[in-house]
């Protein structure tokens, strides 16, 4: 499997459709970029977690050559994130397991992790 040939560099950007606190239909759009075969950068954009910007250290899996890929990360926060990209159907298929104290608090959880003042 070539990381280079499929994925290297590639910038996603995609939305969820979700409910808000007032139960009115909102978008959530998530943006992330596979810069390199162990990291990314995502940033948050919509919903509770909205302002959220961070660059993790992740796993890459070829699951079929030129066709779908798995990428897979634990946050130093507990967030765990498991994300698969379709390339033939342009589809993305994620699971993110936020901490009870980042629902509970989603404002902590924004910022840029390498701003120490965001880590306050």
């Amino acid at each position: 499997p070539s990381f280079d040939e499929d994925i290297r560099d590639l910038h996603l950007l995609y939305d969820y459709d979700a409910e808000g606190a007032d139960g009115k239909p909102e978008k959530w759009r998530y943006e992330m970029w596979f810069f390199s075969e162990n990291r990314i950068v995502y940033s948050i954009h919509g919903g509770p977690m909205a302002g959220r910007l961070n660059y993790q250290t992740v796993a890459f899996q070829c699951i079929r050559p030129g066709e779908l890929w798995q990428c897979n990360w634990l946050e130093e926060t507990g967030t765990i994130v498991s994300l698969v990209y379709d390339i033939k159907n342009a589809k993305i298929t994620t699971m993110i397991g936020f901490s009870k104290g980042h629902w509970e608090h989603p404002e902590d959880a924004h910022g840029d992790k390498r701003n120490p003042e965001d880590y306050a």
